[in-house]
């Protein structure tokens, strides 16, 4: 009775500690993805203080799903009297772009090209792309308040087979990521789907290949209303949900 109580207690210490350093590695690889946030001399008067701004989850949640504009971080988020400061202004599509390319090569990505910036109602939307091979290397959101870039969850991450999750070497396991469908093929995949989910919303004649799927743009009226993905031996489809109304966009001359 006494071999049995330690052998499950040892079970279950064991199980953890292991629970434990999953969720350490999960926090330090988000932490690591997740560009920080500027900080902003505000102030009145003499003084001038450092405001940090966040909008309000951590590094690797889900942005977006906040307010678009940023909540203040620590007590330095008032001016000489006191008062609230008030956030930054919102970022332009242009600055988006030129912080996508800073965070690339922040994190030693900066052979990557960037070839499409979206502005939705939530967050803008990015792709990298290798320049030698054309294939999309990633999918990036930014805080349209703060600035603050990350890898976008959904298949960036669990699809992904050379920079998401399962490229860096965890235990997603899969395929090497050549995509065994053609992109003609993930196009009439994702049509099937939205006219059986989202009717009256088409697909852009064009889809983005990545490591183990694709992206493929959504219309409604001849204008894009979101994405999609499939992926690229399954078949299956996500839906990206956390982007909001589109607004903009810009791409590279030769995005497509």
């Amino acid at each position: 009775m006494r071999t049995t109580l330690w052998i499950g207690l040892g079970i279950f210490v064991v199980v953890a500690l292991v629970v434990a350093g999953l969720t350490a590695g999960w926090a330090l690889w988000g932490r690591q993805l997740w560009a920080a946030a500027p900080s902003y001399a505000l102030g009145t008067g003499s003084a001038t203080q450092d405001c940090e701004w966040e909008s309000g989850r951590g590094p690797a949640m889900m942005p977006g799903r906040a307010t678009p504009w940023g909540t203040p971080r620590g007590p330095a988020c008032v001016d000489d009297a006191g008062r609230q400061l008030e956030p930054p202004g919102l970022l332009t599509i242009d600055e988006a772009h030129e912080d996508v390319k800073r965070y690339l090569a922040s994190v030693g990505y900066d052979q990557l090209e960037v070839v499409e910036v979206m502005e939705f109602e939530l967050n803008f939307y990015a792709i990298a792309r290798e320049p030698d091979t054309g294939i999309g290397a990633m999918e990036l959101l930014l805080d349209k308040g703060t600035g603050a870039v990350g890898p976008e969850m959904g298949p960036n991450m669990m699809w992904n087979a050379r920079y998401g999750m399962r490229g860096r070497g965890t235990m997603m396991g899969g395929s090497s990521g050549r995509n065994a469908i053609s992109d003609a093929e993930a196009l009439a995949i994702a049509q099937r789907w939205l006219d059986a989910n989202r009717p009256g919303v088409t697909v852009e004649e064009h889809a983005v290949p990545f490591y183990g799927y694709y992206t493929v743009h959504t219309l409604e009226d001849g204008e894009i209303e979101g994405m999609l993905s499939v992926h690229g031996t399954t078949g299956q489809v996500w839906y990206h949900t956390w982007h909001g109304a589109f607004a903009q966009m810009i791409e590279s001359e030769d995005a497509h």
